[in-house]
């Protein structure tokens, strides 16, 4: 029987669901998030399939440690929807320009200079977070992220509702909120419960006293996956700064922490002296790609889904407050302030750092927040 008499669009027909800004995505330089297809290959033949693509999303702004300020947290936003929602990508990978950032979270000097004392501002800029997470949410297709440096503060907060992470074992990994007047509420607190213990991710998310390496975070389950990128006469070697080649110390857990002292010194020597290679993490990031390639479509999407969930309900219990808490921390001379303009005036003052103690020995007093607390506790200008 012929169906011929229904009317139908033609069968190759293609409608566009993205509402995105593509000028967020055009900018010529830094500061921005670039978009590209890359055409998905198979890692065993090397053969390029025809018509399909891995989406990459990098944040570039390697000038300031690859720090997302407004335009490119909604060119991300936007990178995500784009990709979410072409038919012809089947991966999606975020990760960061050059090989020293992956990303170091929100950018200061903004946040600094703009948002204090802007509660509306503020509480904008987390929507533009939300919609973010939601094309991550509401997308079909895998979101990889491939850590090739330090992944800080926001910088694991906004890549955190990705699915896997593959990193480069000269990558590291650190929250820095309350160090300097911050939550980590844009993923963080959700998304590290999730998948470490919780008394690992109070200690990563609150007590920001260790920046963990690749090996250490693949321990403690929060990534899936480390891959060499350094090279001695033509071989890869493992991070030397790092310790890989046993487990136990006398009774205590040490593969994945950093070495000290001399052996420390002679590590870092070392590896100014060595070839750097990301082929393997590449390979890495383009298997995963291709593994997801060759499964049904729609049971990819309705399992990521499911899985989601985990991390979504843990976002969507807290989101709310996210936006208010944000506002009112927003305000001038609060600690938000005292953080960021600390962390902002570094090369006025000589350090990062408000003096927290004093703060603290004030506020016990029952002193309140105003510009008199805020010029006791803050560093001065050097003369």
């Amino acid at each position: 029987m012929s169906f011929d008499w229904i009317p139908r669009a033609p069968k190759e027909s293609l409608m566009d669901f993205t509402t995105v800004r593509r000028d967020l995505l055009e900018k010529p330089e830094p500061p921005r998030t670039v978009y590209e297809k890359r055409p998905l290959v198979n890692p065993k033949t090397k053969e390029v399939v025809d018509g399909l693509y891995t989406a990459y999303v990098i944040l570039d702004n390697e000038r300031q440690g690859n720090s997302y300020d407004l335009d490119m947290l909604a060119g991300a936003a936007c990178a995500f929807q784009l990709a979410s929602r072409d038919p012809s990508v089947v991966a999606v990978v975020l990760t960061g320009a050059g090989d020293r950032f992956f990303c170091t979270g929100g950018n200061v000097p903004e946040y600094s200079e703009h948002m204090i004392g802007r509660p509306m501002d503020c509480q904008q800029y987390m929507q533009v977070y939300w919609d973010a997470f939601n094309a991550v949410w509401t997308s079909s297709k895998p979101f990889i992220r491939r850590v090739q440096g330090m992944s800080i503060g926001g910088g694991e907060e906004i890549s955190g509702c990705c699915d896997l992470t593959v990193a480069a074992d000269t990558a590291s990994f650190g929250q820095v909120g309350p160090a300097h007047g911050s939550t980590a509420m844009g993923g963080a607190v959700q998304f590290k419960p999730v998948t470490m213990t919780i008394e690992d991710a109070i200690f990563n998310t609150v007590a920001c006293s260790e920046q963990m390496s690749a090996y250490k975070m693949l321990r403690k389950n929060y990534i899936y996956r480390v891959e060499p990128v350094l090279k001695q006469d033509g071989k890869f070697i493992r991070n030397p700064e790092v310790i890989t080649d046993k487990w136990l110390d006398d009774g205590q857990i040490v593969y994945g922490d950093y070495k000290t002292g001399d052996e420390l010194k002679e590590a870092k020597a070392l590896i100014k002296t060595l070839e750097r290679d990301t082929s393997k993490l590449d390979a890495a990031v383009d298997e995963l790609a291709w593994t997801f390639a060759n499964l049904y479509p729609q049971q990819v999407g309705n399992s990521l889904a499911m899985i989601r969930a985990e991390k979504k309900t843990s976002w969507e219990r807290t989101k709310a407050e996210t936006i208010w808490w944000w506002a009112a921390n927003g305000q001038l001379h609060g600690e938000f302030d005292m953080g960021m303009t600390a962390f902002n005036t570094a090369k006025q003052t000589g350090t990062r750092d408000a003096d927290i103690i004093k703060l603290r020995q004030l506020l016990a007093k029952g002193r309140r927040f105003d510009a008199e607390l805020f010029e006791e506790v803050m560093p001065k200008p050097k003369e």
